[in-house]
């Protein structure tokens, strides 16, 4: 089978599949970030009944099945869900059949990655520098955001490009809970389904390469952010 000329194909090449994976990973890491931020400190600077429990509960998205994960947010918030039907009721609003269903799902499954690496990260911090701004009457807000979250940062953010690559990538709960409508709801991930099944190889191998491009950059400067640093002489 001959394969179609790469200047046409790229001519001819719709590039909304991934511009909208980029909006849904943007949003998904942002709304994975805030709470990663905030579940990763509680769990590694405080001693909460249950704690164990429920950061295997938040960690769970990253081990469950896409599908699992996705019925489980149509049973939420679909039009007869608990959430849904509320949303539904008061503001005539659903995320199913929407691309913000996409960034539910994304932030999801991305949510564990923000999460570890933001606990880890907070456990390391030396608490006497902690101790010693306490001492210049800053008060717990200033001593989190000009000390903790500084010293946090270089982990929190390797986590943060660890989970927005994983957002870019995320197919089985956004098909369920968003659909693959073109133009709409249709990422790049499932554009690349759609391809193969409609026998477009040559476009599937385009937006794979790209996606694949993208998330390699990500891991290279995700992996150099959590390389150790050579002793200060």
């Amino acid at each position: 089978m001959e394969s179609m000329p790469l200047l046409p194909l790229l001519r001819d090449f719709d590039a909304a599949p991934l511009a909208l994976t980029l909006r849904v990973a943007v949003f998904a890491t942002a709304i994975a970030l805030l709470l990663g931020v905030a579940l990763g400190w509680l769990f590694a600077r405080t001693r909460l009944p249950g704690r164990s429990v429920l950061e295997a509960l938040c960690m769970l998205p990253l081990v469950l099945p896409p599908t699992v994960l996705g019925y489980g947010l149509l049973v939420v918030m679909g039009r007869r869900g608990v959430v849904g039907a509320w949303l539904h009721e008061h503001f005539d609003y659903s995320v199913i059949f929407h691309w913000h269903g996409a960034v539910l799902a994304s932030a999801l499954v991305a949510l564990p990655l923000v999460l570890k690496g933001a606990s880890t990260a907070f456990a390391q911090v030396d608490r006497t520098l902690e101790d010693a701004a306490r001492t210049l009457n800053q008060s717990a807000l200033s001593v989190f955001l000009r000390v903790t979250l500084p010293l946090a940062w270089p982990g929190i953010l390797a986590g943060t490009l660890l989970a927005f690559a994983r957002a870019m990538g995320e197919f089985g709960a956004s098909l369920m809970v968003a659909g693959s409508i073109p133009g709409q709801t249709q990422t790049a991930a499932m554009a690349v389904y759609d391809a193969v099944q409609a026998g477009r190889d040559d476009v599937a191998a385009l937006l794979a390469l790209a996606i694949s491009a993208l998330s390699v950059a990500i891991l290279l400067l995700s992996n150099r952010l959590l390389a150790p640093q050579p002793p200060v002489r």
